[in-house]
């Protein structure tokens, strides 16, 4: 017999084990080096997988520590009492939707009583938290609910009732990728494709249903053994009927949760009954694992611009849409104006008539070209407004996770595939109306890796574009708004470089394999807000020519004057050597910038170079702008400066070599004239269709923040 005092002791030690991992874990995201950062989130995931009863305790103390942080809060009034809200909102729902127990009504209510007094925080923790409070409220309902629609949608199970389909493309840059670093990381990823098959699937989901609902009258091994004689058919229908029951009350809310559990204890009879005679009583069933299962990890080597809206594309749309696809649709092209239909293969030559032209503009909308840029329009707004896009998410059937492996050069390639994808669509929605895109990036730098590039580029741009800390300044910016991204995140890309290859022989998962899956499901599923990248246009005009270069960029443009660069040299050389008055007047006046929005002009002496990055909302606590730095050979002269827009030409005959992004892909030379501004959303363009010769915006325009962004999922998001 056991002692009950030893029995309660042992819980004793448990929980005050769990304490100080929870404990630890929050602590670790203010400090500021730690050797194995993003490790203690991932322990704690495994002590749950390993022991699911211990989840109870887990959701126990940080509902306490949720407590204890509405006390502080109430008392001081500052945004530092509450930065740890989100990072203990996350672990609770993650610990919610993997613990493989039933969890006690009562629990759950003060966990929704405590959650319910974090929406008086300003956003995005109150975001979160009510997005945590759904998630416990879903719980309350229907037990189980969460695993099961998780587990459809990301496993893409079949079903009659749940409609939603995800996939995850992992995209890594080959310019930051060495081809070692791609095979190593490829055979980790693929780990997750041989743990994965759509009957074990199925069966898991039964198991974790009906054991989270029914509780103690659930028989685990029993059931085990039941499903694992039953034929697939009957499995299949079995599967089918929880969905329903689920599904169901979902439908009908709180007051159906008894009906509920009604309908799981018919179905679990269902099925030990129809095994019963193939089941052995003294046999050990199969143990069916009630974690989250990993996700399909599409892992490609991201080659060109066009290649992600073709993943998108060939992911949402059926194949008999092939050529719309391929930007060749022919049905509802004209846009209302005649020019365009004469443009078209099969348009009718018409005559040109106001009245016509009027009737033509009226019947486009019903077209649906105006329609759709309506629906950009409506979902822009959203964005500004909340952060996040909820529009017709419902709706959507599909969600792509696409996750970018790389540096700032990286994400200014992303910058031009989104600005592709947003330009087709204000064009002709496709994806917008069924797909949610949701972006993810993890920052990684290999310095072994060749930077490969069609132009050659100088030793100064070299010694700018090498040193992590300079590659990644974009990172550290998603750092500075969330320290939880920093933890799970940026640790996981410093450690990718440095891993290991896996065993060939090796048919299970390493330990190391799981950490980097499953830090990255982590991400995937608790990281859903966003933090909004300015994105800014670059006209570039080159010399001794008419041709202009229009270009995009989201975190720095560095512009020298190769005719001084080896002054620059020797100066580097001789610091100690002062300026002569010759070179002075060697370079006397060679930069002349025009800041447009405020009307002042400005010369810049002696400048070789000028260096321009981003500064976004997220880390200016503001509005986003840019920090211009004229560089110049006598420190006197350098000056920094911030604004929104800027226009800089050389003087002189003098030409510039200009970088975007610090992507050595990205040089242009000779180079007369650049004009900054930031870059106007594509689906922000609609016109209005009664205006005839002159366009006139909607209304509703002058309420709305064109400025296009690049949307970076966080945990935290952007505090407003």
């Amino acid at each position: 017999m056991v002692d009950p005092t030893a029995k309660e002791d042992l819980s004793s030690t448990l929980d005050s084990s769990l304490y100080d991992d929870v404990q630890a874990l929050f602590k670790e995201m203010k400090s500021e080096s730690c050797s194995h950062k993003g490790m203690l989130v991932w322990n704690l995931q495994r002590k749950v997988e390993v022991n699911p009863s211990c989840s109870l305790s887990i959701i126990s103390i940080l509902v306490q520590n949720l407590e204890k942080t509405l006390t502080t809060v109430s008392k001081l009034h500052e945004n530092e009492a509450y930065m740890s809200v989100n990072p203990v909102l996350h672990t609770l729902y993650y610990v919610v939707i993997q613990a493989g127990v039933t969890i006690p009504k009562g629990l759950y209510h003060k966990a929704y009583q405590c959650l319910g007094k974090l929406l008086i925080l300003p956003s995005p923790y109150s975001t979160v938290a009510l997005h945590t409070l759904r998630s416990i409220k879903m719980e309350l309902t229907a037990p189980g609910s969460l695993y099961l629609k998780r587990v459809i949608a990301e496993q893409n199970i079949k079903n009659e009732h749940f409609a939603a389909r995800e996939k995850v493309f992992v995209l890594a840059d080959p310019a930051v990728f060495s081809v070692s670093l791609e095979a190593k990381v490829r055979a980790y990823l693929e780990v997750s494709r041989r743990l994965t098959n759509t009957r074990t699937m199925e069966k898991s989901v039964l198991c974790r249903v009906l054991e989270t609902g029914l509780g103690m009258t659930c028989q685990s091994s029993r059931l085990a053994q039941a499903l694992e004689v039953l034929q697939n058919h009957d499995v299949r229908q079995y599967f089918q009927d929880v969905v329903e029951t689920v599904k169901q009350s979902l439908q009908h809310g709180p007051g159906s949760r008894a009906d509920y559990l009604k309908e799981l204890k018919q179905i679990y009879k269902h099925i030990l009954d129809a095994s019963e005679k193939d089941v052995l009583n003294d046999e050990q069933g199969p143990v069916y694992s009630t974690m989250v299962p990993l996700p399909e990890m599409n892992f490609l080597m991201w080659t060109d611009e066009e290649m992600l809206w073709n993943l998108l594309t060939d992911f949402a749309l059926p194949s008999g849409s092939k050529s719309i696809k391929d930007g060749k649709e022919r049905i509802s092209r004209d846009s209302g104006i005649v020019k365009d239909l004469k443009d078209s293969d099969d348009a009718e030559q018409l005559p040109y008539t106001a009245e016509k032209t009027l009737r033509e503009r009226r019947n486009a909308l019903k077209n649906s070209k105006s329609a759709e840029k309506l629906s950009l329009m409506k979902e822009k707004m959203k964005e500004d407004v909340t952060g996040n896009s909820p529009l017709l998410k419902e709706e959507r059937s599909h969600t792509a996770r696409v996750v970018v492996l790389g540096d700032d050069s990286t994400l200014g390639k992303l910058t031009k595939a989104y600005y592709i994808i947003r330009n087709k669509e204000a064009k002709r929605n496709m994806l917008t109306k069924k797909l949610d895109l949701q972006l993810y990036y993890i920052p990684v730098s290999d310095a072994e890796a060749s930077l490969s590039s069609p132009v050659s580029y100088t030793d100064t741009f070299k010694a700018a574009l090498t040193g992590d800390e300079s590659r990644l300044s974009l990172a550290s910016c998603l750092e500075r708004v969330d320290p939880w991204y920093s933890v799970n995140v940026s640790s996981l890309g410093a450690a990718i470089p440095t891993l290991p290859e896996l065993p060939s022989v090796s048919r299970k998962p390493t330990e190391l394999s799981l950490y980097l899956l499953d830090t990255l499901c982590y991400y995937l599923r608790c990281g859903t807000q966003p933090v909004n990248l300015p994105v800014y246009s670059v006209k570039m005009t080159l010399s001794n020519s008419d041709l202009a270069v229009e270009e995009l960029f989201v975190s720095h443009v560095e512009a020298d004057i190769p005719d001084f660069r080896h002054l620059k040299d020797r100066q580097q050389r001789e610091p100690s050597v002062r300026q002569k008055k010759s070179s002075v007047e060697l370079f006397g006046v060679v930069l002349s910038a025009t800041l447009s929005k405020r009307d002042v002009k400005g010369e810049a002496s002696m400048t070789w170079r000028v260096v321009i990055t981003s500064e976004p909302a997220a880390s200016a606590s503001g509005e986003s702008y840019l920090t211009a730095s004229f560089d110049s050979l006598n420190p006197a002269y350098s000056t920094k400066i911030e604004t929104r827009n800027i226009s800089i030409r050389t003087m002189e005959q003098r030409t510039l070599c200009v970088c975007l992004d610090k992507d050595p892909r990205r040089i242009y030379t000779n180079v007369q004239k650049i004009e900054i501004s930031p870059c106007l959303d594509p689906g922000c363009t609609i016109r209005c269709r009664y205006s005839i010769g002159s366009e006139q915006e909607l209304p509703l325009s002058k309420y709305l923040d064109k400025v296009m962004s690049l949307p970076i999922n966080s945990f935290s998001g952007v505090s407003m």
